[in-house]
């Protein structure tokens, strides 16, 4: 009776290990199963994914023929706090925010893990860092030196826009894409009509986001962008740019909920050769998604203008 019992315990528990865990019982790849027989291959669609791998994919079409990237999309990467791979630190007065105002760590989106900086540039980065909790508001030339923008509400810049924690819009017509960010209201307008004379090819000025215009190459929505303003920086680490600043972004369709997103940073002033960053844009699926207000401005007026304010 026992030995019944026991029988009978080992082939339920046996049953259930076969239920739960059914890949932990099957051969190998090369090996051949109990019967004398090679295992079938698993369905395409019930393989797992390898990550940052896609299958093939052609994106839907808008109705002039080009590559849909309509969409609310949003990244899901720490490198507002750094481009490059850190660690998760205390943010400004841990004394009294603990928690609350921490930094989570992440890995870095930089190709090749560095950034290629001049030596005085390297050093500049550096001064960045260590002050990026100083402002100056004042007619100061020099202002701009301290501080990083995002903690003073200014408009990100270009590629910092695509990877804030906050959604962004994409709006196609056959004449120009819309991006409108959800942080600060920025907005960009990126011209894709390269025979309309009426539109400059080159900046007319400079600006937070710069000047794009645009193209596709297949899928690819490519934007070269100039024209930037020398005073956005790439991350709250201090990374940053000059004037001399060109950026070429690409947008590639991957599924019909990502797209891969790449930026090429060109800068002679500051960097001894072009680098790249790159990482997966997702599509904000809830019901009926919407960008929400995030006008910072309110939120640093105290900060910024406390100290001209009467008491």
């Amino acid at each position: 009776m026992q030995r019944h019992f026991r029988n009978a315990i080992v082939g339920v528990v046996a049953l259930a290990a076969a239920l739960l865990l059914p890949t932990a019982v099957r051969p190998a790849a090369g090996q051949v199963s109990a019967t004398g027989q090679a295992p079938a291959a698993a369905p395409a669609a019930a393989r797992t994914p390898t990550p940052g791998q896609f299958p093939p994919y052609r994106a839907p079409r808008t109705a002039d023929g080009k590559p849909d990237v309509n969409g609310i999309w949003q990244a899901f990467v720490t490198a507002d706090i750094d481009v490059q791979d850190h660690d998760a630190q205390a943010g400004p007065h841990p004394d009294i925010m603990g928690a609350y105002g921490a930094w989570p760590g992440g890995q870095g989106i930089v190709e090749g893990g560095e950034i290629p900086y001049k030596p005085e540039a390297l050093a500049k980065k550096k001064e960045n860092a260590d002050k990026r909790m100083v402002v100056n508001i004042s007619s100061d030339p020099h202002r701009h030196d301290t501080g990083d923008p995002e903690l003073k509400c200014y408009m990100p810049g270009v590629p910092r826009a695509n990877y804030m924690p906050f959604p962004f819009q994409i709006l196609q017509t056959p004449h120009a894409v819309m991006i409108a960010y959800e942080y600060a209201r920025a907005l960009r307008t990126i011209y894709m009509d390269a025979s309309d004379k009426s539109i400059p090819k080159e900046p007319p000025a400079d600006s937070w986001m710069g000047w794009s215009n645009g193209h596709f190459e297949g899928d690819t929505l490519v934007v070269d962008s100039k024209g930037f303003v020398p005073y956005s920086w790439f991350d709250r680490a201090g990374d940053y740019h000059s004037d001399a600043l060109h950026v070429i972004e690409r947008f590639t369709p991957v599924s019909p909920y990502h797209m891969m997103y790449e930026a090429t940073i060109e800068d002679p002033n500051v960097f001894t050769r072009p680098w790249k960053m790159s990482f997966p844009l997702y599509r904000r699926m809830e019901k009926n998604i919407q960008l929400v207000d995030f006008n910072c401005t309110e939120f640093v007026l105290d900060f910024l203008y406390g100290q001209y304010s009467k008491k």
